[in-house]
């Protein structure tokens, strides 16, 4: 069938074998059908001809003629050169190919035989009256050509694969496809939304023959990837408040608001206000809660959390917070101290660098329920770990975290309460489609007194005056960070690159100051010791990684420098540029950046113009793709191959439209139409463990 010749290992592919099949693997591509996903990065237009006589520039060119002479040369050894000779009605093209003697022979048959040969490529532009070709593609214009005289597509690559092989091997699998291809988007759906059969769609996306076409095919696949997606979600939010019922939690806000006002000597924003009213709904509603909150940097959210907390532990529960990194499980679980247990609420952390006694001492503090709030990284999460009676779990910057840790955190509680939040504002294309399956609230508001942050870009050779400024802000008693640019994936090299600007601006730029270094490398209690130093001002200025990204509140800071800023993503620098304007005094943020790129460039722009985090979110995502947007992909998220969601906005709310359609006319997915989509949601690519509907 054709489908089981989707499923046939590539090695066994007729033309590719063991050999071919390592480099393949590469790319993802394992089975034969995982080459209908394997996504065109462009196209070429090369149905139009041109004859050698009318070449007037070096734009790429498609030409037909006949091979009038063949020669190889090895000037240097090893390297071979073949050149050729491409006439068509007088006129003539050198054609040059490195390092492929294979093309001698047969170009030599193709003059010998008189074939019409058709080639592909760019005149070099030295000198267009007597032009030359470097490196053409080209065939034998009487074969069935996929590399000529059609729109043709070009494929990622990697070394030891050739364009010819892909566009063979998607042949192949296309016509494997044509018959009993899963459909996996229904027909009344394709209907209602004019998308193409799935095995038509693939053709038009790989060999179009009008752009039109391949327009139309690729909406209709990443309508199927976003479809399954959002069907997903729509059955986990339905399990969610549906299924096992969640802890009744009654609240009282007016008193509740009270109690925060006693705690915090400021007034809440009207937007934590609708936050603290949406957490409160949602747990005295008799479900559990599933709610994410987005607040930019600034927006106040530790108060929510704060509330949450408060309303856990009014109604006799206990509440955790989960951390990504030590640094920001200790802060939060020192501003909790101070908040909460003035109110007789004990706090409990628990990180993994903790001694083992100490960790013992909160475990037990947790199980009997000694300890109200739990606050850690993922020890939180590991076996040992229990609750007396967990009723509200609280995920700080989810995005650092997958799915299955988020699961495992909510397994610790009889179906509690689950708060997800983050500072990292994120665009609503990545929260229809990442986080479907929650309720979503947005803080947009800052705080009374905050103070936007001033941002300048200067270049490299601006240094001297940025430094200038700097020491203007410390002699009025502000403090400042220096971050090194992430210029490795190695922490190792990271904190290497730390320690170099670290001596330099302690020994040559500021002797006069206290400065302090922070990096990966570091021991927990070694980072615990710097940062409290630095927020006690006994440092001046804090040299770092970016481990200082999320987190870390030092109002007394006021001057951000971010070396080589045109290295990190806008997500990180918006961020980063978030740790200062988080007191009373003028703050600044200053990229040291020469980019050479034109996306480098529109970065240093973006931030220069806008502190908006949902608008910086929304161009990072559009400028580097979701992969980078999020830092590192998230355990249990599904890889989109075709899907763009920059650019999918209105098919994503479509897909939410049919998975609602599809759950209200078929709950447990048991009608045949509806067996491809189920089979792809609970054995998918995507890894949904909460998926199990049917």
């Amino acid at each position: 069938m054709p489908q089981g010749q989707l499923d046939c290992p590539l090695q066994y592919v007729k033309g590719i074998g063991p050999g071919l099949a390592k480099p393949l693997a590469k790319l993802g591509l394992n089975k034969l059908g995982d080459v209908l996903w394997h996504v065109p990065r462009r196209w070429e237009d090369r149905r139009t001809f041109v004859s050698i006589r009318n070449i007037r520039s070096t734009e790429p060119v498609t030409l037909r003629g006949k091979i009038r002479a063949v020669s190889t040369t090895r000037p240097k050894g090893r390297i071979s050169i073949t050149k050729a000779i491409l006439e068509d009605g007088g006129s003539s093209i050198t054609l040059v190919f490195f390092n492929q003697p294979f093309v001698e022979k047969a170009l030599v048959s193709a003059a010998n035989l008189n074939e019409d040969v058709i080639v592909y490529g760019s005149v070099k532009a030295d000198n267009l009256f007597a032009p030359e070709m470097n490196s053409p593609e080209w065939e034998i214009a009487s074969q069935d050509s996929l590399s000529m005289n059609r729109i043709v597509p070009i494929y990622p690559l990697t070394e030891g694969v050739r364009q010819r092989t892909l566009r063979r091997l998607v042949m192949q699998a296309l016509e494997a496809s044509e018959s009993d291809f899963p459909q996996v988007i229904p027909e009344d759906i394709c209907r209602q939304y004019n998308l193409m059969k799935a095995s038509e769609a693939f053709k038009a996306l790989h060999f179009p023959e009008e752009w039109i076409h391949r327009d139309a095919g690729r909406r209709t696949l990443a309508f199927e990837e976003f479809l399954v997606i959002q069907t997903l979600a729509y059955f986990r939010r339905q399990r969610h408040t549906t299924g096992k019922p969640g802890i009744r939690m009654p609240v009282n806000l007016h008193k509740l608001i009270a109690e925060l006002h006693e705690i915090v000597p400021f007034e809440l924003t009207s937007a934590q206000r609708r936050a603290i009213g949406d957490i409160a709904a949602d747990i005295s509603s008799g479900h559990a809660m599933n709610r994410l909150v987005q607040g930019d940097v600034g927006s106040g959210k530790t108060i929510v959390a704060v509330a949450a907390i408060l309303m856990a532990v009014q109604n006799g529960c206990q509440a955790a917070l989960m951390a990504p990194t030590e640094v920001l499980a200790q802060q939060h679980a020192f501003a909790l101290q101070q908040l909460l247990e003035p109110l007789g609420i004990p706090i409990a952390l628990a990180t993994g660098s903790m001694t083992n006694k100490a960790r013992q001492a909160a475990r037990v503090h947790l199980e009997t329920g000694q300890a109200r709030v739990g606050v850690g990284t993922h020890a939180l999460i590991q076996d040992n770990t229990q609750f007396a009676k967990l009723g509200m779990v609280i995920i700080d910057e989810q995005h650092r975290f997958g799915v299955l840790q988020r699961q495992a955190l909510g397994l610790k509680g009889d179906s509690p309460h689950i708060l997800v939040m983050t500072a990292t504002p994120i665009p609503r294309t990545v929260t229809l489609t990442m986080y479907g399956d929650l309720d979503s609230t947005i803080i947009d508001e800052l705080p009374p007194g905050r103070r936007p942050v001033v941002t300048h870009w200067r270049t490299h050779e601006m240094r001297d005056r940025v430094y200038s400024g700097i020491r203007e802000m410390l002699d009025q008693g502000r403090q400042a960070y220096v971050v090194c640019s992430l210029v490795e994936e190695s922490e190792a090299l990271q904190a290497k690159s730390a320690i170099e600007t670290y001596t330099h601006m302690q020994n040559v730029v500021f002797p006069e100051y206290r400065v302090g270094l922070m990096h990966g490398q570091l021991k927990p209690d070694e980072k615990k010791s710097v940062m409290a130093q630095f927020k006690a001002h006994e440092l001046d200025i804090l040299v770092s990684t970016t481990v200082i990204e999320v987190g870390v509140d030092v109002p007394n800071a006021s001057v951000m420098l971010i070396e080589d800023a045109d290295r990190f993503g806008l997500a990180q620098l918006h961020q980063l540029r978030g740790r200062v304007g988080r007191g009373q005094h003028a703050s600044y943020c200053i990229l040291i950046a020469s980019p050479k790129s034109v996306e480098g460039r529109a970065r240093m722009e973006i931030m220069t113009h806008t502190t908006d985090g949902f608008k910086i979110a929304d161009e990072d995502l559009r400028l580097r793709g979701p992969g980078e947007f999020f830092g590192t992909r998230q355990s249990g998220a599904m890889e989109l191959k075709v899907g763009d969601l920059a650019a999918d906005i209105q098919v994503i709310e479509e897909c939410k439209a049919a998975a609602a359609a599809i759950a209200e006319h078929d709950p447990d997915l048991i009608l045949p139409q509806h067996q491809p989509l189920k089979r792809l949601i609970q054995s998918g690519p995507q890894n949904i463990e909460l998926a199990k509907v049917g």
